[in-house]
Order: structure tokens, then sequence, then C-alpha cells
């Protein structure tokens, strides 16, 4: 992978018609603008990653989102929201103030992180968003237990508000393989005892389906044996994290029907980094998504 999500965050058809098929005009047979498929009834929602368009102003990644169709840019500071509500969209989740290698299993984190959280919380609610990203943190030879542990300890003290306000908190699962070498949430068996040692409705996991495929794979049973401990999903290639088109491993299209299927009407994300058109390639991905 050429850029990754903490670097980028920081750097803020076919030929001539036969003569047996029908006639078009010269106007039909232009090429349409990228365009958002039709949102399926009862279905999910859209949102964009911001980081992955990092070379993008925020403006402009936010009116192209309206334009294919998107309802959210996501991964967003608190000062980045009105530029994308402006737009008619939202930030379907915010940045928390934990971060991927220094998150909440250390209790040395807690007397920061955790007011920290609940501030970000209640901006979240005054101005409306749904949830706000958490991070559990590296092992640094910490047992996974003991991380669990003090992830939950942590988390109970945050959850209160989270219930009060109607945010949603959500921890991602990330690869430790490739990516984020050594980060402890990287299992989803891990996640989801986490969720229950919590006990809030406020408490889900981020799914994201890239890093997951890369260190467990079986990403439909996955999702329909867990579902309830999910409340919002990623996208991303495999390998490369790139087009979730034919050029990758994953079957978007049936792992999207699957997320509906379970009854998910929160929001799956697009996190791919774009090697064609930025644009063209994210309506495609809605399109493969939208089911």
């Amino acid at each position: 992978m050429d850029i990754s999500r903490r670097d980028a965050l920081k750097a803020m058809a076919g030929t001539a018609a036969l003569a047996a098929l029908p006639r078009v005009s010269a106007d039909d047979a232009k090429p349409a603008p990228a365009a958002a498929a039709p949102q399926a009834p009862g279905s999910f929602h859209h949102s964009v990653c911001r980081w992955c368009y990092a070379k993008m102003p925020l403006e402009d990644l936010a009116r192209e989102s309206k334009r294919i169709g998107l309802e959210s840019v996501e991964l967003l500071e608190p000062a980045e929201w009105p530029v994308v509500q402006k737009h008619g969209l939202t930030c379907a989740m915010a940045m928390g103030v934990t971060k991927i290698p220094e998150g909440l299993n250390r209790v040395e984190h807690h007397a920061k992180m955790v007011p920290g959280m609940i501030e970000r919380i209640g901006a979240c609610a005054d101005a409306g968003l749904p949830n706000v990203i958490c991070f559990s943190g590296s092992r640094g030879g910490m047992d996974d237990e003991l991380g669990l542990k003090n992830c939950a300890i942590a988390l109970r003290q945050i959850v209160g508000t989270a219930e009060k306000r109607r945010v949603t908190v959500c921890m991602e699962l990330l690869n430790s393989k490739v990516d984020h070498h050594d980060y402890m949430c990287d299992h989803t068996a891990w996640g989801v005892e986490l969720v229950k040692q919590v006990g809030s409705e406020r408490f889900k996991l981020l799914y994201d389906i890239y890093h997951m495929q890369i260190m467990e794979g079986d990403v439909v049973r996955t999702i329909r044996e867990n579902h309830a401990y999910i409340a919002h999903y990623h996208t991303g290639g495999v390998p490369g994290r790139h087009e979730i088109d034919q050029t990758q491993e994953l079957n978007y299209a049936m792992i999207s029907r699957a997320i509906k299927e379970t009854g998910h009407r929160g929001y799956l994300a697009q996190e791919f980094i774009p090697v064609r058109d930025p644009m063209t390639s994210l309506a495609e991905a809605v399109a493969i998504c939208t089911v």
C-alpha cells in the first residue's frame, strides 16, 4: 500500500453499434458523468472516508460526494464538520481522541482519553452526528486479556454519556498483519467480547471488511453471526486497498447483500485509495454496494 490512513490524515461500453441494433444520436453516445446508483429501499446508507482523498480539498470532496449520491464524508475533526454539513451531508463517523497505536488498552491514557471522548461525544450530539471512533491501541507486549480489561474500564466510564446523548462509540477492527502492526483489536472475537463486557447499546464495533479479510477471511459468515455487535462498516480492495471492483478478491455486491439482510440501516463507508479517476471509482463503488 502506497499510503497509510495515518499518513493521509496527517497530510490532510464498447465499440461501434452493429447494424442490427437501434441507432443512437451523437449526444446519446457521449459517456455519461459519474452518477450514483439509486438507493435501494430499506437499505443502509453510503459514506466515504476523507483520508483516502487527502489531496482533494474537503469542499470539493463534499460537493462531489453529494452529486453522486453519498450521504456522508467521515473521519473528520470537529472543525471540518460544518464543511460537509453545508453540502447537506453528515459525518457518519467522527474522529475521537484516541490514536491507533495509543488507545484505551493502557490505563495511563485514561485520565486524558476518557474525558476527551466524553467531550467529543457531546460535540457529536450537538452537531447531530451518529458515531465517534475509538481505538484499542497497540499491544506493546501487553496480554490481550489485560488489554480487554483496560479497554472495558475506560469505555464503561464513557458510555453513560453516549447513552444520554444518543451517540454510538465504535472501536475499529484493524489488521495487525500488513498495515497496523501490533494493534490489539485485530480479531472480531476480541472486539465482540469487549462489546459484551461493556454492555451498552452505545458501544459497538466498526467492522472494516478490508482489515478483517486480511486477518480472518470468512467475511460474510462473520458478519451474519456478529452483526448485533457491529454499528458501522468500511470497505477496501484486497490486496492493496484500492478499488473494490473485479481487480481484487472480495465480492462486495454479495457482502453488501449480506449486510442488508442483517437489517443494518446505518452506514457503509468506502475506504479505498483510488488509482483511477477518484470520483468515477467512488461512484462505481457505491453502485456495487447499493443492493
